[in-house]
């Protein structure tokens, strides 16, 4: 689904706290506060997208005027996978990404946040616990006793 030039023409900010539970079309909710931003997916679709602004994550940039959110919104979660800019208080449609190009990002982020946090960008596989081992069964046993081995 691409950005609708009749919904998502033009971006305003509002620094209100707290943001509304269904945020609005063409409102970008900012919370300084909690280090966020809120809106209703610029395809229309009516999701709301959340932009968490750290080190690795999005920046956004407030003129006085207007509002720039970067890097791009890539929607890729929602039914809609629009993808967008927000600059200077206008949508930019970015166009689709493949799943190849959304994964490559994805793990591009991973690493970012790794190098920045300090943690080594390879993920360890998950250590699988050893089986408990198995008890020997009753006859097992007695002949274990009867033989003379325990």
């Amino acid at each position: 689904m691409g950005i609708s030039r009749d919904t998502a023409q033009a971006t305003r900010a509002s620094f209100r706290r707290p943001h509304p539970r269904a945020p609005w079309a063409g409102v970008l909710y900012v919370s300084m506060e909690y280090a966020t931003s809120a809106h209703s997916c610029c395809c229309g679709c009516g999701e709301e997208v959340v932009t968490p602004f750290t080190p690795t994550d999005w920046k956004m940039t407030f003129d006085g005027e207007t509002i720039s959110l970067h890097p791009s919104i890539g929607n890729w979660t929602l039914k809609c996978r629009s993808h967008y800019v927000i600059d200077r208080g206008k949508v930019v449609e970015a166009g689709p990404w493949s799943d190849e190009q959304v994964e490559s990002e994805r793990s591009r982020d991973r690493a970012a946040k790794a190098r920045f946090y300090g943690q080594s960008p390879t993920v360890e596989p998950f250590a699988q616990p050893a089986p408990p081992k198995a008890t020997p069964g009753f006859w097992r046993r007695l002949w274990s006793h009867i033989s003379g081995r325990f």
